[in-house]
């Protein structure tokens, strides 16, 4: 069993930063691939970025690309998300994901092709 847990979540102002944290407990972090989604109000729950175990392989949605950056440490367990930038259309709950390799393909891009969840975190950002 992983358990992933999140920080980081909160209100910003348009242009400004958030930096997530998910943290992982439970089995070896760095046997996963890791990835963020995100859930706005009405919507279904999207990918935005993975990153693989040796943190070479990233990978982001067009819409973050040159504002996110994803990242890991798996000396420390931990997943990170910083985001600059923001736009009010980011507000969002935001979930980190672990997905068990199995075989090489990168990136997963799917809800169904992950193992474990946090329990998602909010970020608002205010025009």
């Amino acid at each position: 069993q992983v358990q992933l847990v999140e920080s980081g979540g909160g209100l910003v102002q348009a242009g400004g930063s958030l930096r997530l944290s998910c943290a992982a407990s439970g089995r070896t972090f760095g046997n996963y691939d890791m990835g963020w989604f995100r859930q706005a109000p009405g919507k279904e729950r999207e990918f935005v970025a993975a990153i693989g175990w040796s943190s070479v392989d990233t990978y982001y949605v067009d819409f973050v690309k040159g504002r996110f950056t994803i990242s890991r440490d798996n000396a420390k367990n931990t997943l990170y998300l910083q985001m600059n930038s923001l736009k009010p259309e980011d507000t969002a709950v935001y979930y980190c994901a672990a997905k068990l390799r199995r075989g090489w393909a990168f990136p997963a891009k799917l809800k169904s092709e992950y193992d474990y969840w946090g329990q998602g975190t909010q970020v608002t950002v205010s025009s």
